[in-house]
């Protein structure tokens, strides 16, 4: 009885070392799976790294490009920004060379007149079609924002400081002055203009 028991112990402890000699193994196994899943990590990151620096690189070469690209449409418009006016004024140029012509043949002057008129009305309302409009400044109070005093003078029709004459028109786009009217500013009635 004994005898068998110590069979029954040493088949027992040899089942016990199997089982452990089985679990060992295992552990190595997944020992060696992790470290296999350790490098392949480590190669996925890698070459997701290198994935996402080519990403980071060509979305800068896209964005250089494009401001680039910007630049030269910005510069572009700013140089060719004044082709609508210069093709309205060349319309206007071709019809005052048609007024000319027609001035060398025609007898009557009031036909070359009336021609020259609506030219200059054409290139007026050339001129508005691009908000470009005439500084009012024939009596108006001298404004040295739109006006450009070029001489004082006394007149009886003017009070001091207003506009007697307009020596040249000038002209606003929009808000800004383009050209100041040059004008000549009332000092007054003579009589009230003291004596030097």
């Amino acid at each position: 009885m004994n005898r068998n028991m110590n069979e029954e112990e040493n088949k027992s402890q040899e089942e016990i070392d199997a089982m452990d000699a089985v679990h060992e193994g295992e552990g190595m196994q997944d020992d060696n799976a992790a470290v296999e899943s350790r490098d392949e990590e480590m190669e996925r990151l890698r070459a997701s790294s290198e994935s996402a620096e080519k990403r980071v690189l060509q979305a800068q070469a896209e964005a250089e490009n494009f401001r680039k690209r910007m630049r030269r449409d910005f510069e572009d418009q700013l140089r060719y920004a004044a082709v609508p006016l210069v093709n309205d004024l060349l319309q206007v140029r071709d019809n005052l060379h048609r007024a000319i012509e027609a001035a060398g043949t025609a007898s009557e002057s009031d036909g070359l007149r009336d021609g020259v008129a609506m030219v200059a009305k054409q290139l007026d309302d050339t001129l508005a079609k691009y908000q470009i409009r005439e500084i009012p400044a024939a009596g108006e109070l001298f404004d040295p924002n739109y006006h450009e005093a070029i001489s004082q003078m006394p007149s009886d029709e003017h009070a001091a400081g207003t506009v007697a004459h307009v020596a040249v028109t000038g002209f606003q786009m929009h808000d800004r002055v383009i050209r100041p009217s040059q004008v000549i500013v009332s000092t007054g009635p003579a009589s009230e203009t003291p004596a030097n």
